[in-house]
């Protein structure tokens, strides 16, 4: 029997001459990755196409730009890493481990299969930056409401098949329309500003924070109760209220009003979101600058 090529020589019809041989492997890691555009996906399909050439027992995916790291299987001490990059813009850094030394000839063999992962990588990079700019509101660099409207239903929709706690923290800045006529729209925008960052310091890795229009923002906290959620935004509150801004030769106090809601069996989208809502405006007309939790 003929042994079939593994290669294929790819002619110029112009000049005739091979340009490039390609393995017939390649081919088929490049159709498998061009299947999808989730980072979550690529990478083990990329371990798993290459493991019988390059046996290796984990990986680990790391991209900070979206805050990713997936990794998968036993992870020993030897291992090879490469920081991926195309065209100066940076698509993260990939390491495989095993239990023994990868040699020279696997290495070299790794770096020309990583060519199939490259331009999926960079496609995947392009996708994720342009969801990552509709959904991201651009002063405060938050999420903004309509992510926040596709995050509940799914974060609900865990909640409930999963048998886990839910809350939902709505946050009013005080007194915001006093701080814009005062300083003008310059100095409310970077109340807004601070305001995003002292929050987003204040929250644990799972928490989500939205802009949910005009001074007003909302977190979603997984797996955590009416009391743990109460807890969290009280410590948002102190923040806020512990920090003064320096603004064109004068100082600026801000204060947070905060209402709390836990998800409930019978709830929809819309009882979950005005429990809490009604929640912070009840705060507000006690005096502001306090926590209120929902009945």
């Amino acid at each position: 029997m003929t042994k079939k090529s593994t290669s294929l020589a790819i002619i110029s019809n112009n000049s005739f001459e091979a340009t490039k041989v390609v393995n017939l492997n390649h081919y088929d890691i490049s159709s498998a990755l061009q299947t999808t555009l989730e980072f979550n996906k690529l990478i083990p399909i990329f371990s798993s196409k290459i493991e019988s050439m390059i046996p290796h027992s984990a990986f680990v995916y790391t991209n900070a730009e979206f805050e990713l790291e997936i990794k998968s299987g036993v992870f020993t001490r030897h291992s090879c890493s490469y920081a991926l990059k195309v065209e100066e813009q940076q698509l993260g850094e990939l390491k495989f481990m095993r239990n023994r030394k990868f040699d020279d000839a696997e290495i070299k063999l790794l770096e020309t299969l990583l060519c199939c992962l490259i331009y999926p990588l960079k496609n995947a990079t392009l996708y994720h930056q342009a969801l990552k700019m509709a959904y991201t509101d651009p002063l405060t660099q938050t999420n903004n409401r309509t992510y926040f409207n596709d995050s509940v239903k799914r974060e609900m929709s865990l909640a409930v098949r999963h048998n886990k706690s839910l809350a939902i923290i709505f946050l009013d800045i005080d007194h915001f329309k006093t701080i814009n006529d005062q300083y003008g729209h310059e100095g409310g925008d970077i109340t807004l500003t601070a305001a995003a960052k002292w929050i987003k310091e204040s929250l644990r890795c799972s928490d989500v924070v939205f802009r949910y229009g005009g001074e007003e923002f909302v977190i979603l906290l997984s797996n955590t109760d009416l009391a743990g959620a109460g807890l969290l935004a009280e410590r948002i509150r102190n923040t806020i209220e512990l920090h003064t801004l320096a603004y064109d030769m004068a100082t600026i106090k801000i204060t947070a009003s905060l209402g709390v809601g836990a998800l409930r069996d019978n709830d929809t989208v819309d009882t979950f979101i005005k429990r809490a809502d009604e929640a912070m405006y009840k705060a507000k007309k006690s005096g502001r600058n306090q926590v209120m939790l929902a009945n």
